[in-house]
């Protein structure tokens, strides 16, 4: 049914083309900032434990992380236009199981499927939006991906507390179900069915990425039950957890087809983007968190109140987005994405001077410097991976940079308000992660210049026409430690010469 209308009347839009992706990916993006918000109510209605409530959003997350995964297999194997209209329904489905459900294990069912449907889109749609108008449209595309991602995520907490405020949660949910149905139509008119490339199932990759996202996901959600950093039920699953993304990571490497390709990823740009999106990435979602934690637990706010200062995120984001416009054509976005990491940095040093009677003041300076720095930090960085391989491989490369910091960004949060919830006084636990969140920054600032130096790199324009039409990497990327090599390989020549003049 769903391929009966080949010739669809908005193909040729851009528009319909952007409308599709933002509506495919900010409601579940908005929702996961905004959910924390109005935790309470949701368990109060639910009858949940904090555990059931936590267990529903780690594994919403891990189904996102493992839905790209998922994806960039399907995508070579299926008609683009039926993969998004499926995800799509179960979007849909996911919002009214949660709409409507009476406990927390119905919830949790509709949060899952939310969340593996968004991390199926993220791959379906976004990449033929990127690669499918021109390379003229490239950076207006890039600023609308970087709005997107991060500036529709900054609304999330002040939507979190207009819902708290009212008891209307599963208004959102209603509101998220009928935006579901939006896009399904708007894919109905502005996709087209397009023939899969035939790839065969990856039987290694694909059962790894479930252990690499359910495992780790679950056990952090287990600090929930109040138990200790040894307690088997946390570290048995996330220690085997990120032994399988170890592995996942390791197999592909060597695999001669793999599903993701990480040999071309295995440079200096991509290595340095990868690495600055993690811990950006990471770092700001544990910093909003700590911030709120904060608000609510030592200030008092109200749920709408904590929302509403830290939305000047927004404005931190929007002009990421401009500048990621202007400087995405040129040589200057490696320091963009350095610029991000910096900003995250620093809004972690600005949250070190909170006070109960300095809040409406470091909150809102802290949210502008950490807006900016993950519109600036993750989205440039995800561009710059993506550039350095051939864009036809642009959706599985998304898949291992989203399931690669979904993991950094999805984990160190929740341990990091689980360490300020329990260590002495909140005020003394809040400080002490988001010390561990600028040590974090700063340590990644250095490694991520000490990678770029080391590798030989230099800043240069992407080729952006050749990506586009030629399916050539856009950065000539220069291996790892490219400097070392050379340096070893000149040395073993003079050593060389010199031996052989002596004899």
């Amino acid at each position: 049914m769903w391929g009966s209308l080949r010739r669809a009347p908005l193909s040729d839009s851009y528009a319909a083309a952007v409308a599709i992706v933002l509506l495919a990916l900010c409601p579940f993006i908005v929702l996961s900032p905004a959910v924390n918000i109005f935790q309470q109510p949701v368990m109060r209605d639910l009858g949940a434990s904090r555990f059931g409530f936590e267990l529903a959003s780690a594994l919403a997350s891990a189904g996102y992380a493992l839905g790209a995964v998922v994806s960039a297999d399907l995508i070579q194997r299926a008609s683009v236009r039926r993969l998004y209209l499926l995800c799509e329904a179960v979007f849909v489905l996911g919002s009214v199981l949660a709409l409507v459900a009476p406990g927390i294990e119905l919830f949790t069912a509709g949060r899952v499927l939310q969340g593996l449907a968004t991390g199926m889109l993220l791959v379906v749609a976004l990449p033929p939006l990127v690669t499918s108008h021109g390379v003229e449209r490239l950076p207006t595309t890039a600023a609308v991906v970087s709005l997107g991602l991060f500036g529709m995520v900054t609304l999330g907490p002040i939507i979190g507390g207009v819902a708290a405020a009212g008891n209307r949660w599963r208004l959102v949910f209603a509101a998220l179900a009928v935006l579901g149905v939006a896009a399904l139509v708007l894919g109905l008119l502005g996709l087209e069915d397009s023939e899969p490339g035939g790839r065969s199932f990856d039987w290694t990759a694909l059962p790894l990425a479930v252990a690499a996202t359910a495992l780790p996901f679950f056990g952090v959600s287990w600090l929930a039950r109040g138990t200790t950093w040894t307690s088997p039920g946390f570290l048995v699953p996330t220690i085997a957890g990120l032994a399988a993304l170890v592995l996942l990571i390791v197999v592909q490497y060597h695999r001669d087809d793999p599903l993701m390709p990480m040999r071309p990823i295995a440079h200096t740009l991509p290595v340095t983007g990868i690495a600055g999106a993690m811990v950006a990435g990471a770092a700001v979602t544990a910093l909003v968190g700590l911030a709120e934690l904060y608000l609510t637990k030592v200030g008092h706010e109200t749920p709408l109140a904590t929302g509403a200062l830290v939305t000047s995120q927004v404005a931190g984001t929007v002009l990421a987005a401009w500048l990621f416009r202007r400087l995405l054509p040129t040589r200057w976005l490696p320091v963009l994405a350095l610029a991000g990491l910096v900003s995250a940095a620093a809004g972690s040093a600005t949250l070190l001077l909170l006070s109960p009677g300095s809040t409406h003041a470091v909150v809102p300076a802290a949210a502008l410097l950490l807006g900016f720095g993950a519109g600036a930090g993750v989205t440039p960085a995800l561009f710059m991976v993506g550039l350095s391989v051939p864009s036809s491989r642009l959706g599985p490369t998304f898949a291992l940079v989203e399931l690669l910091r979904s993991n950094a960004a999805f984990l160190l949060a929740p341990v990091l308000l689980q360490l300020a919830a329990t260590h002495g006084g909140l005020p003394g636990g809040v400080r002490l992660g988001v010390l561990v969140c600028l040590a974090a920054s700063v340590a990644a600032i250095a490694a991520v210049i000490g990678t770029y130096l080391l590798g030989g790199a230099r800043l240069q324009e992407p080729d952006l026409p050749a990506w586009l039409e030629r399916d050539a990497p856009a950065f000539d990327s220069p291996p790892l430690a490219a400097e070392l090599r050379d340096t070893d390989a000149s040395d073993g020549a003079r050593r060389g010469q010199s031996a052989a003049s002596g004899g």
